[in-house]
């Protein structure tokens, strides 16, 4: 189930990504010299498309980053937490089984109606 959502999620996605691509693939220059826009000290000549993925991978890598780092203390507690687990679970497995322990002893029912005299 978890495949065919993915595949049903990803094909479209790919095909609007592709769509998108084909679509902007106008040369464009981006300059980065706000003082002379006729003759830019650096520029660069790239697709349109290019510009917008490199700009959205960008953001996600500056939200990304942030939200991983924020995440540090709920990850060190979960490794801590799953390390007491297994060191639980190794005392358990090694102990043996308790011998000569009594067995219940079923109590009375709590209503005994005495015989009659």
């Amino acid at each position: 189930m978890r495949k065919f959502l993915a595949i049903a999620v990803l094909v479209p996605l790919a095909i609007v990504i592709v769509m998108f691509a084909v679509a902007n693939r106008e040369i464009i220059t981006v300059s980065f010299d706000p003082f002379d826009s006729a003759q830019p000290a650096f520029a660069l000549k790239l697709p349109l498309f290019v510009l917008i993925f490199v700009l959205v991978g960008l953001g996600v890598l500056v939200g990304g980053i942030p939200a991983w780092l924020r995440q540090q203390k709920w990850r060190t507690r979960a490794r801590r937490a799953e390390s007491e687990a297994r060191d639980l679970r190794g005392r358990l497995a090694s102990a043996e089984p308790r011998r000569n322990v009594p067995a219940l002893v079923e109590a009375s029912p709590p209503f005994a109606v005495p015989p009659a005299a």
